[in-house]
């Protein structure tokens, strides 16, 4: 597996991040354990989660997904060969303080994830996305208060817009506490926002870039047509995540790109899946891209991302694909 280094900063990790946020829901434990087991076999060592997942779940199960990894990490017994990441933001609870980046939350969060993950410390701890509530000086030095105790090893975001990651950098600097060294956007070939100003900023930056949705939430797999009710248990589908995956993907406009890139693809004899991953990992500043799967074997066509061939004709033909799409309003707060 082909590692990368996580921007400016020593950390190296597979060009490929597993993806964990179905499990204990679109996938049971079974399954999950699977995937995670065929994952690891072929070097796929790097899992990101959330202390909120499993995706579409409610607050009865916040937590079950860092469970099932917590328990495979125990039986497989290979937590130090193992690159890990969880986030914090997203409600686990009721009540007060049961959501946000203020140091209350940060601290109760990370608390938590370790004991269902079962391991004493994590290697990259995100921001799910950016709290307008909270002053970012108190949100960063939490962060970096876990640092200094050994609870995390490196800090990162997720869904942060240009604005408020430079303000997140500036405080860092400011501070004198660990900044970001790492943002997790979404990013594919039906949706390239983050090239007009994050991109730029987080090459410059140095920060690492670790691309949720390389897959259009299976959207780019081509498995779905037109006109077709979108199929029970897939993303599109699922509980609270259900409207969400609809509203960025499940639009005429998408369905004819992915139409289009199905016939070129096919006569190149070209698989969607190896294509679409290659993609983000041939942009530049890119380290990981995060990957999914609900069976083992469909694991496969990502890992061939990595020896796609490409030619300037099916680079330009994939520009066109997003230049020709609709533009359409980027939802402050949650890119």
């Amino acid at each position: 597996m082909e590692t990368r280094r996580l921007g400016r900063n020593g950390l190296e990790v597979p060009a490929l991040c597993l993806g964990t946020m179905t499990f204990g829901g679109q996938c049971d434990e079974t399954r999950s354990v699977e995937i995670l087991d065929y994952a690891f076999e072929r070097g796929l060592h790097f899992l990101d989660t959330a202390d909120a997942y499993p995706l579409g779940g409610s607050l009865q199960t916040v937590g079950d997904t860092e469970r099932i990894i917590g328990r495979w990490l125990k039986a497989r017994g290979n937590r130090d060969r193992v690159i890990l990441a969880t986030k914090c933001w997203a409600p686990t609870h009721r009540g007060p303080n049961a959501f946000g980046l203020s140091r209350q939350h940060i601290i109760e969060a990370i608390e938590g994830s370790l004991t269902r993950l079962g391991t004493d410390y994590v290697d990259i701890y995100q921001s799910h996305a950016f709290d307008p509530r909270v002053p970012i000086d108190e949100t960063l030095r939490a962060f970096d208060d876990l640092v200094r105790a050994g609870k995390v090893r490196y800090i990162g975001c997720s869904n942060y817009p240009a604005w408020r990651l430079g303000q997140a950098l500036a405080a860092a600097d400011r501070l004198g506490v660990a900044r970001y060294a790492s943002l997790q956007p979404r990013y594919n070939l039906l949706f390239r926002e983050i090239e007009t100003e994050l991109l730029p900023l987080v090459r410059a930056e140095g920060l690492g870039v670790l691309v949720y949705n390389p897959l259009a939430g299976g959207f780019l797999s081509g498995k779905y047509a037109k006109g077709e009710a979108p199929r029970a248990n897939t993303r599109f589908t699922l509980g609270s995540a259900a409207g969400r995956y609809q509203e960025r993907y499940w639009q005429t406009a998408q369905f004819d790109a992915v139409a289009a890139l199905h016939a070129e693809l096919a006569r190149r004899d070209l698989d969607m899946v190896s294509v679409a991953v290659s993609w983000v990992l041939r942009r530049d500043g890119i380290t990981s891209a995060i990957i999914g799967a609900s069976r083992p074997d469909q694991l496969d066509a990502n890992v061939r991302a990595l020896g796609v061939t490409w030619d300037e004709e099916l680079e330009s033909f994939c520009d066109r694909l997003w230049f020709e799409l609709p533009r359409r309003p980027v939802i402050e707060g949650y890119r």
